[in-house]
């Protein structure tokens, strides 16, 4: 927490301009990856009729975020769709559980990784309805109800990557920055750790299904 003002960044030289990487971002999201890789691993490696924890956690997870894929798509695009649901939730879960451990930090507390996914979902959903509609059906629905309404409509669905981004960035650096605060008024005492647990388990949880939820619901207004 007292890095929390310190950016570890590489800059690259590249073509005249210069790339700024956030070392520790990408450390961190690494991180997240190899977990996810090894849950994944121990889930699915030896799978029973009377399955073991992970086998079961994997199977919970899956089997309810299909569901709420399924009721918000149909089963069709639950089917296409919805692995990457699973993906999408379960690593910003872990992401925003990350802060919880020493010296490790949420990559979701730099601004990249929420706008990367924003823009992720913000492509998925356009291709969905590009995909369902036809182009020509789906360019028109910009021009409703009026045609000069179609600069406020292409806003509106912008504003929706920067809504979705920075609700789960605001609510991840916020909760870092209370922490920072609270942990230098009572000297590192009981609040700082309780709080920290908060926000990574509950908070945490709770924006990475709420970020969910919405890339679900982005797919569903355009796909119908």
């Amino acid at each position: 927490m007292n890095e929390l003002g310190k950016l570890h960044q590489l800059i690259v030289p590249f073509f005249g301009h210069n790339i700024t990487i956030n070392i520790e971002v990408v450390i961190m999201t690494w991180i997240v990856f190899i977990a996810l890789i090894i849950f994944g691993w121990l889930a699915a490696r030896k799978r029973e009729r009377f399955p073991n924890s992970m086998q079961v956690i994997g199977e919970l997870l899956v089997s309810k975020l299909y569901g709420l894929t399924e009721d918000a798509l149909d089963k069709k695009l639950a089917k296409k769709y919805g692995p990457f649901i699973c993906a999408l939730f379960m690593f910003l879960v872990l992401a925003n559980w990350l802060g919880i451990i020493p010296h490790l930090e949420e990559p979701t507390k730099d601004l990249n990784t929420p706008l990367s996914l924003g823009l992720m979902g913000f492509v998925i959903s356009h291709y969905a309805g590009i995909k369902a509609k036809g182009i020509k059906v789906y360019l028109k629905n910009y021009f409703d109800p009026i045609f000069f309404m179609m600069p406020l409509n292409v806003i509106g669905e912008l504003s929706k990557v920067v809504s979705i981004s920075f609700r789960l960035f605001g609510n991840v650096m916020g909760g870092s920055i209370i922490i920072l605060v609270v942990s230098y008024l009572t000297y590192n005492l009981f609040l700082p750790p309780f709080l920290n647990v908060f926000f990574g388990l509950f908070v945490g949880t709770i924006q990475a299904f709420v970020f969910t939820m919405l890339t679900v619901v982005y797919i569903s207004v355009q796909v119908k």
